[in-house]
């Protein structure tokens, strides 16, 4: 294709996901948890955050293999051959290796050759920040089709004798493949962050130096303040994208949130008056799986036909930095 040429839209044509092979309740979680002298119970769980199960990696399991899995399904979802991707974008923050990126990995598994591909680490904002840079090269005209995956392992980094955080948590990995368009797909796309929100909010505060593991290799969170970050700031970016798009709220008829917690959930949609029915919750049976939380979701929403042709669909997600985003497109 002409590379000076740039695309009017782009738009989503696929879906795909993929699980470890084990579901594991909040009581299983509880005895499990027992054996090592932390107390919690399902009712505990689900009150404060409306999870009542998760999907938990089994050894062995890779987030590469996860993010193969469902970058798979989305292939044969479309029809497509993986060598007609020119761009491979995975969002994640459980990495396999320091380096090479995921992204490559990936392309490696798929059998592609030659094509652009990276990593986009922005937590759980991850995979809502992956779209949006690959529909902006899209556009350039540079580039026709992208794969863009959000896969995480985040059972291998929590503390599991701090049951505020490892309760919270879920393994697992969506994708989607993106492609130029001449009719409207992508409408609206933001990206925030503020970085005054750092190690105090939610962090990951370790590294590697000289062989060894630096500072607290763990997940740290404060609960009350990411609660009110989030609700703050996806009630404002969703009318922001609206904006965007000369729509608003009420015009949007499925809702794809961060799947965190089903409070925050519940709180922004009283703020911005989203019906129940126009809501996706995968939270209760996946926990939060970060970067792989809205593309589980989304999947989950097109498989059992949730959203369909015509529908405008709204994306957001928040995470660690603290960043925010949102994507609105028409299916």
């Amino acid at each position: 294709m002409d590379d000076n040429k740039k695309n009017a839209y782009t738009r989503v044509i696929a879906t795909g996901s993929a699980l470890p092979a084990k579901s594991v309740s909040n009581d299983a979680l509880a005895a499990r948890l027992a054996e090592i002298g932390v107390q919690t119970s399902d009712e505990w769980i689900s009150s404060r955050t409306g999870i009542r199960s998760r999907y938990l990696a089994e050894p062995g399991l890779t987030v590469l293999e996860l993010a193969s899995r469902a970058s798979r399904k989305a292939f044969q979802s479309a029809g497509i051959d993986p060598a007609s991707i020119d761009l491979i974008i995975v969002a994640t923050t459980t990495a396999d290796a320091v380096f090479p990126s995921t992204a490559c990995a990936l392309q490696a598994a798929l059998g592609i050759k030659g094509c652009a591909a990276f990593d986009v680490q922005a937590v759980c904002s991850g995979f809502v920040y992956a779209m949006s840079v690959a529909d902006g090269l899209i556009r350039t005209g540079g580039y026709r089709r992208a794969l863009v995956v959000g896969s995480e392992i985040f059972s291998r980094i929590v503390d599991w004798t701090d049951r505020t955080t490892c309760v919270l948590f879920g393994d697992g990995a969506g994708a989607i493949v993106l492609e130029a368009s001449d009719a409207p797909g992508i409408l609206a796309h933001r990206m925030h962050a503020d970085g005054t929100f750092g190690a105090d909010t939610l962090s990951l505060a370790a590294r590697i130096e000289q062989g060894a593991v630096v500072g607290h290799p763990f997940v740290r969170m404060n609960g009350r303040q990411v609660f009110r970050l989030a609700v703050d700031s996806l009630t404002r970016s969703a009318q922001e994208v609206c904006a965007m798009a000369g729509l608003k709220p009420s015009d949007v008829d499925v809702w794809v949130p961060h799947q965190a917690n089903v409070r925050i959930i519940e709180m922004i949609s009283r703020k911005l008056e989203f019906a129940e029915e126009r809501t996706v919750i995968t939270v209760d049976h996946h926990g939060n799986t970060s970067a792989a939380s809205v593309p589980l979701a989304l999947d989950e929403a097109v498989r059992s036909g949730r959203i369909g042709a015509g529908d405008t669909v709204l994306l957001q997600g928040v995470g660690a930095g603290m960043t925010w985003g949102s994507v609105l497109l028409k299916w």
